[in-house]
């Protein structure tokens, strides 16, 4: 019989989960926030907008448009678009959960639907990582990922003067969709050292052998880069921010190894605008309401067919580790045929690429972690919960009342995390911080609430590749602060909770 495969998610991962479901048979629900395939990565500017020319910037829109094509026209598969999974209802006979959403745009003419398949793939991504320092709430501080989007999408630019400050490979193609819209960047800042970044990509490289499209979208950012004279400089980040209401001047210094500011190397630059981005954060909250264990740093816990730890539940991505496009679409192809039934370990080259994408995953945390020096970065008067206006202040002087022994203490007595944003901006760093107040990190060691490789997966994988991590002192870090189950994943008016019909949706 022909299994029903759900899948949240329409990026690179959910869209090749679909696509190789479909292929083995399945019957498949295709739900995506957005209103067209593709992601962040293949976000472009939209047709009503009239360009004839796209930005330059963004690989892989020929193959995502085949693969739309299929998918929307595939008698076997139904697309939703503009879809909001507001809940994930496990059951106690087991079995896949339950999602709940609504479709349509905000307002009245959102209609409710409820799905129950057979299995459940979840691919929902991550966002932008963004430790706090201070000026980092003025207007002109963006995320990476919203200065790519903006540029992508409309053809707006942050700034017409712009810095890029933080660590990992995604600060390239944002520099890229900066100048190509007519932006200046002064410079890519990455805060960890050269030497650190080339010893973990350059060791064993036959076994990124299937990266190949890695490299020539490498090549290709360095290129922009030598051509448009952006500087690169690593073991330097901005490390402050000042203006008159806005972002005017980045205060840029050179760092140590464990990410702390070198004194008397700090240089100030006039600006307009600048990009941050320490990595990404897991947006696993409809897998904690799946019942999927997580990960010490917080991502989602998967075996070798990327099936999580609660019954008839995968995932695929970012939610799984940190590894871009590519990467996510071979874990969500593996996903997807294991979620219709078949065994993916079959299929022998998509095994090997499997395992070329755990290793890379491993290999990019290795290269860019966030390090413990990034927490003196903020003083007493920084805001870190920008939703209620917490300040590290407020969060040191509650942690010293409750003797600093756990997140929630502060949160009640400050409103840290209890903001719109529900602590998906604030609560990695503001646990971060209270461990590193309380037990004085290691210097030799990553900071636990980094954003980098699975790790922990099945030990009797055959594709588990990720080298040891060191011992951290935060072994709980980001999963400590964000793992809690909420009945909502989403917002949801009272009227639409009110209206749902009593079988089934109440």
């Amino acid at each position: 019989m022909s299994r029903h495969v759900v899948i949240i998610g329409g990026g690179p991962a959910g869209a090749a989960a679909a696509e190789s479901a479909l292929r083995h048979g399945a019957t498949v629900t295709l739900v995506d926030s957005n209103e067209a395939l593709g992601g962040q990565y293949n976000r472009r500017i939209p047709d009503a907008f009239g360009v004839r020319r796209p930005l330059s910037i963004g690989h892989g829109y020929t193959e995502t448009a085949r693969r739309a094509r299929l998918l929307i026209e595939h008698p076997r598969c139904e697309y939703l678009p503009l879809a909001s999974v507001y809940q994930i209802e496990r059951h106690p006979d087991g079995g896949c959960p339950t999602v709940r959403l609504l479709l349509g745009i905000e307002g009245d003419q959102r209609t409710h639907r409820v799905i129950r398949g057979d299995a459940l793939v979840l691919a929902t991504g991550a966002y932008d990582r963004v430790c706090p320092f201070p000026g980092w709430d003025l207007p002109g501080v963006y995320t990476a990922g919203a200065a790519q989007t903006l540029a992508k999408t409309q053809r707006v630019l942050i700034g017409k003067s712009v810095l890029l400050s933080g660590t990992g490979p995604f600060l390239l193609p944002v520099a890229q969709s900066l100048v190509d819209g007519g932006a200046h960047v002064h410079a890519v800042l990455e805060a960890n050292p050269g030497r650190r970044i080339l010893r973990h990509w350059a060791a064993r490289p036959w076994e990124l052998r299937h990266s190949a499209g890695k490299a020539a979208e490498l090549i290709e950012y360095v290129a922009c880069g030598v051509r448009h004279r952006i500087p690169l400089r690593t073991g330097r980040a901005v490390v402050a921010v000042a203006g008159d209401g806005k972002a005017e001047q980045a205060t840029i210094a050179q760092l140590d190894e464990h990410w702390t500011p070198i004194p008397g190397s700090e240089s100030t630059v006039s600006v307009d605008a600048v990009a941050v981005s320490h990595g990404f954060t897991p947006q696993h909250e409809l897998a904690v309401a799946a019942g999927a264990r997580l990960t010490a740093h917080g991502f989602v816990h998967v075996d070798s067919a990327q099936q999580t730890t609660a019954e008839n539940v995968w995932a695929a991505g970012e939610i799984t580790g940190i590894g871009g496009a590519q990467v996510a679409a071979v874990e969500g192809a593996v996903a997807g045929v294991a979620a219709a039934g078949a065994d993916p370990a079959a299929d022998r080259p998509l095994r090997a690429r499997h395992r070329t994408a755990e290793q890379f995953v491993a290999r990019l945390a290795a290269a860019h972690p966030i390090r413990p020096g990034v927490l003196g970065w903020s003083r007493p008067e920084t805001v870190l919960c920008r939703c209620e206006g917490t300040t590290r202040d407020d969060l040191t002087t509650a942690w010293a009342r409750a003797a600093g022994d756990s997140y929630r203490p502060a949160k009640l007595a400050t409103r840290a995390g209890l903001g719109p944003c529900q602590g998906r901006m604030c609560a990695a760093n503001i646990e971060a911080l209270r461990i590193g107040v309380s037990a004085h990190p290691a210097r030799d060691a990553p900071l636990a609430c980094q954003d980098g490789a699975r790790g922990d997966r099945n030990p009797q994988s055959p594709t588990t590749t990720a080298p040891p991590r060191a011992a951290s002192p935060m072994p709980q870090g980001l999963a400590a602060a964000t793992p809690a189950w909420r009945p909502l994943a989403a917002p949801i008016r009272l009227r639409e909770l009110a209206d749902l019909d009593h079988e089934g949706q109440s």
